[in-house]
């Protein structure tokens, strides 16, 4: 009884869950959250704990059993449930695409699909960006992800992925994955048979869109899907269509949601924040003309995304692991069959290594530079986000794209709270903004 209490505690309201948790216990603390018969489940903040749980060599861990909830939703060949030799060959395979002189053909598209998605807003237009968000990420990940170009495919897959994202954001859809009795196909009347059907749906537009690039032979091609396609191990293997398409899935749902939710906290604080939005438009304005590439250096708009994503991470924790024999961390011994979580919520609201970690700050990351353990918004060690680079890259992009065209203002000054949407957090008003001015 107390796991599946604990696994709705977390499920319902987790930054709740985890503050009391970490007020009671401390820095480490066991909990039992993976559903009904849950293994001990411990949860770690110190950065030192958190760097011995990374150095934890793969062959004595588990990541299969430990994220077996998102086999449903990744796809079995997914790169987050993969161990060993495979997930090294995976993660060779994927990470060239997102990083260096690639990412750069990217920025064009990210601001021109912003600019496209807000191109009719006027003064005194209210948007909300809990719906504009995510509308301007999920065009980027089909356009620069997926390839595909505006058309039936690309709007029938747009009209699918939108409504499976809203429902399995809700709490009760989402616990769906948690509670495997709960996963009966009874028809598209029961909400797992539902699902299933729709996932088959988006599975085979997505192995539609691999089978034309394959017949097509262009290798002029930019997007993320056309580059993984070309790719080879060092056997010389390639990835297979259905591996292919559990990729894509994996960093559709890591990707999707997670940008949008950081950008709707981005908004959020730096409207809540007056003097923080005039230091980023000085920042701005130092510049006649400014690239994307020259964007994403510029020093205070990084301390400002950094300390966002201090403050409301991506992701609250980092990739679970299960144990395979005892193990110790931090001079404690975990037997076999432990799951460890690194925390990175909790890591990011330590007062020992954040002065006053409750309060918006960017000037911190200007004043000196964080650990890897002690700041860790992507995860880290070997299981760190391939895609880091890029999400950063897109939302000072978008970022950018929208402040120095529109003067904005929100329409709630009350302060909000955070709320689970899916797997991130977002602020719980939906960020209602009125433009005050635009600036074309």
């Amino acid at each position: 009884m107390t796991s599946l209490i604990q696994t709705l505690q977390l499920i319902a309201n987790p930054t709740q869950f985890l503050d009391q948790s970490a007020a009671k216990y401390g820095d480490t603390f066991t909990m039992r959250v993976l559903g009904i018969n849950s293994p001990p489940v411990v949860f770690f903040s110190h950065p030192q704990a958190i760097s011995e749980c990374f150095a934890i060599p793969a062959q004595k861990l588990d990541f299969k059993k430990a994220t077996h909830v998102f086999k449903p939703l990744f796809g079995a060949n997914s790169i987050v449930l993969q161990e060993g030799t495979q997930h090294n060959r995976q993660r060779t395979l994927l990470m060239p695409p997102f990083h260096g002189d690639r990412m750069k053909s990217y920025g064009k598209i990210i601001c021109e699909i912003t600019n496209n998605v807000t191109k009719d807003w006027r003064p005194g237009k209210v948007v909300s960006m809990q719906h504009i968000m995510p509308e301007i990420t999920l065009q980027i990940i089909l356009q620069v992800v997926f390839g595909i170009s505006p058309g039936q495919r690309y709007q029938k897959l747009k009209q699918l992925l939108s409504t499976l994202l809203d429902d399995i954001t809700t709490p009760w859809y989402s616990s769906l994955f948690f509670f495997p009795p709960l996963q009966k196909d009874l028809g598209t009347w029961s909400p797992w048979g539902k699902y299933l059907k729709r996932k088959q749906e988006i599975d085979n537009l997505i192995y539609a869109e691999i089978s034309d690039k394959r017949l097509a032979k262009d290798e002029s091609l930019t997007d993320i899907l056309s580059l993984l396609m070309s790719a080879r191990d060092q056997d010389g293997q390639a990835m297979s269509d259905e591996e292919l398409k559990d990729q894509l899935i994996s960093l559709l749902l890591l990707g999707y949601e997670t940008t949008a939710g950081v950008l709707q906290w981005l908004f959020y604080l730096i409207h809540s924040h007056p003097n923080v939005k005039g230091k980023i438009l000085n920042e701005l304005g130092s510049f006649e003309k400014l690239e994307p590439d020259e964007i994403t250096k510029l020093p205070y708009l990084t301390a400002v995304c950094q300390e966002t994503m201090r403050l409301h991470p991506i992701a609250l924790i980092c990739t679970p692991r299960m144990t395979k024999e005892s193990v110790e961390i931090n001079g404690i011994k975990y037997i076999s069959g432990t799951v460890l979580v690194p925390c990175i919520y909790l890591a990011h609201h330590r007062s020992e290594t954040y002065q006053e970690p409750e309060n918006f700050n960017p000037e911190r990351f200007l004043a000196r530079k964080y650990s890897a353990t002690e700041y860790l918004p992507f995860g880290g060690g070997y299981r760190g986000c391939i895609g880091s680079a890029f999400s950063m890259y897109e939302m000072k992009l978008v970022l950018v794209a929208i402040l120095s065209q529109f003067e904005l203002e929100l329409v709630d000054k009350c302060p909000v709270k955070p709320v689970r949407r899916g797997i991130t957090i977002v602020p719980s008003s939906g960020v209602l903004m009125k433009i005050k001015n635009h600036q074309p």
